[in-house]
């Protein structure tokens, strides 16, 4: 096999799980270190530099990081990592210095925003300081889009959406709210030398069953009641609801009708439960609140007497699976189940809606109704119009909204210079030995067996009594410093200098995880198989290390390393060192640009 080459950027961004996994490739391990510091307000800005909103996603992200973390490897549960973020943003005092301002000298481009959610206010973020006047339009009389409308109170106090909100509203965006977008033709009319789209998908899925029209009153699509909820035009639901879907705006619905009557909710789910889309902790919640959810059932009639709905009928199904592991939902043959209620709330999906697009100004659209865009560039068939968040490919969540402002950001500043959009700029690298002395690193390697601290909730009696009282207490400081030490440290890499090595086995002596090998070379499946520990996660690389005097190569399984740094702190020779991998994604500026 080749030895690594550590130079390439992707090599320890990989090794960094957390990062890696994170859509906005936030420099976990380095905020979490500074929280464990009580350096919080520096903690916030990496946050901020990258994923935008540390508050709201400290509450609300789909956290995609936490699969990824290498504590769960070795224990069940993987560090808080969301919740940490929340920590950084509620502690965060005076952040004034770490947040650009418009220059007073403009640079003479202007940027149609159409949506003020996330991804569109992540694009006027990273534009303003450059000199761009950035014009937001929303139908909405506050930024924010479905942050605001779609995710409820009890988990996301508005005071929070508000700060985070104006905070970019505030540097210089020009807002036109109130103000919907009915003709993207009639806007290209105006002159803008670009158009970032970041609508949403404002659409739910109805549901097409027989009595769903008669009994119309009381069957609601659930984002919109949500937003009905959120704006406060609706401020009760009947005693018994029945909520149709398994994601987690049915896990708002039910929640949310919790607090405002319902007494009997019921989450009925056509899959099984391991496969509802919902988080397993929005799932987790939702029945700590007492509310069941039942699977396997798919809705057929609404039942009804007078135009008065009496409940819901359900078909009985199962899984099955052909050859091709394809999944098939099939009726059991067991007589239907009749639900009792007075309200429906139907959370089966949402969709994009893109009526005000004209279909012949030189926007492509596939066979889904959906935009065609680049997923590099965020950039569409009209070259000076770009989308994102779930307005590009569909319901997903914020931190991919973020992302996605990240690069159409990129792509418009380097539209607007002149250049070609797809030329995407390196991230900034920095790899600092951490090494103070023989036996001392300037970070903390000591790895504990601590298991997940859990968030304090409210009691419950007074988390259902209002829809507005957050049900998570947060991190206080205690648990704050101990959920950060459960971090493995993973951007401490493992450096090793062939060169220097004697061969001594002293690492491989000392190692916790039996993941250094020192042996002949070979091919890359058969060497896997025949290190001191089996190495069976292929997606994972391993660390090749040459120049051994003996002509063997070094073996390190990147995988179930922990970073301790026993194998440097052992060596007699200094080969191995404990390096600090910092990656930096480059946003718009003249740092991704060619000239």
């Amino acid at each position: 096999m080749q030895p690594t080459d550590i130079t390439n950027p992707d090599y320890f961004h990989k090794v960094v799980d957390c990062q890696w996994a994170c859509p906005a490739h936030t420099p976990v391990p380095e905020y979490i270190r500074l929280i464990a510091t009580r350096r919080f307000g520096e903690a916030w800005a990496i946050n901020w530099k990258s994923n935008v909103f540390p508050g709201i996603l400290g509450r609300t992200c789909d956290r995609p990081c936490e699969p990824a973390c290498r504590r769960g490897r070795v224990e069940k549960e993987p560090v808080a990592i969301c919740r940490l973020k929340r920590v950084a943003a509620d502690n965060k005092g005076d952040v004034s210095r770490w947040v650009p301002t418009a220059p007073e000298t403009k640079n003479g481009k202007r940027i149609a925003l159409v949506g003020a959610g996330p991804a569109s206010l992540t694009v006027a973020r990273d534009l303003i300081p450059l000199g761009y006047h950035c014009v937001l339009f929303d139908g909405d009389t506050q930024g924010g889009g479905m942050m605001r409308t779609q995710i409820p109170r009890f988990r996301l106090p508005e005071s929070v959406t508000d700060e985070e909100v104006d905070r970019i509203l505030d540097m210089g965006v020009e807002t036109r709210f109130g103000h919907f977008v009915t003709s993207l033709r009639e806007l290209l009319a105006e002159g803008w030398d670009a158009i970032f789209v970041g609508s949403g998908a404002p659409r739910g899925r109805e549901l097409d069953i027989p009595g769903r029209r008669e009994a119309a009153e009381h069957v609601h699509i659930g984002i919109d009641w949500l937003s009905s909820v959120s704006f406060g035009h609706t401020d009760k639901i009947g005693r018994r609801v029945v909520v149709l879907g398994g994601g987690n705006t049915a896990m708002d619905c039910c929640r949310s009708s919790r607090r405002l009557g319902g007494e009997e909710v019921t989450v009925v789910v056509r899959s099984g439960f391991e496969e509802m889309k919902a988080s397993p902790w929005e799932k987790e919640d939702a029945m700590h609140e007492g509310i069941p959810i039942l699977n396997f059932l798919v809705p057929i009639e609404c039942t009804h007497e007078g135009g008065k709905l009496t409940g819901v009928l359900f078909e009985k199904v199962e899984a099955k699976y052909d050859e091709k592991g394809r999944r098939s939902l099939l009726p059991t043959g067991e007589p239907h189940t009749h639900i009792p209620c007075d309200d429906v709330l139907v959370a089966i999906g949402q969709e994009n809606a893109f009526p005000w697009i004209e279909r012949d100004i030189g926007i492509e659209f596939d066979r889904w109704d959906m935009p065609k865009v680049d997923p590099r560039t965020m950039q569409s068939t009209l070259p000076n119009v770009f989308f994102g968040g779930d307005a590009a490919f569909g319901p997903k969540n914020i931190i991919w909204a973020v992302a996605h402002g990240h690069d159409a950001a990129i792509s418009i500043d380097k539209l607007c210079h002149g250049e070609d959009v797809g030329d995407r700029p390196p991230p900034g690298v920095t790899l600092a030995s951490q090494k103070m002395g023989i036996h001392e690193w300037s970070y903390d390697n000591d790895i504990s067996n601590d298991q997940r601290y859990r968030v304090p909730l409210r009691d419950l009696k007074v988390a259902l009594h209002d829809i507005k009282t957050e049900v998570e207490l947060g991190y206080d400081d205690k648990l704050a410093y101990l959920e950060a030490e459960r971090c493995l440290n993973c951007d401490i890499q493992t450096v090793f200098t062939g060169k220097l090595c004697i061969e001594c086995d002293a690492c491989v002596d000392i190692c916790p995880m039996d993941c250094i090998t020192f042996t002949e070379d070979g091919a890359e499946a058969e060497l896997r198989a025949r290190l001191n520990a089996p190495s069976t996660n292929a997606t994972q690389d391993l660390y090749i290390g040459n120049s051994l005097k003996t002509g063997r190569i070094m073996v390190k399984d990147e995988d179930v390393c922990l970073h301790c740094g026993l194998c440097a702190e052992r060596c007699p020779t200094g080969a191995w060192d404990m390096s600090k991998f910092l990656l930096d994604m480059t946003q718009a500026g003249p740092a991704c640009r060619a000239h």
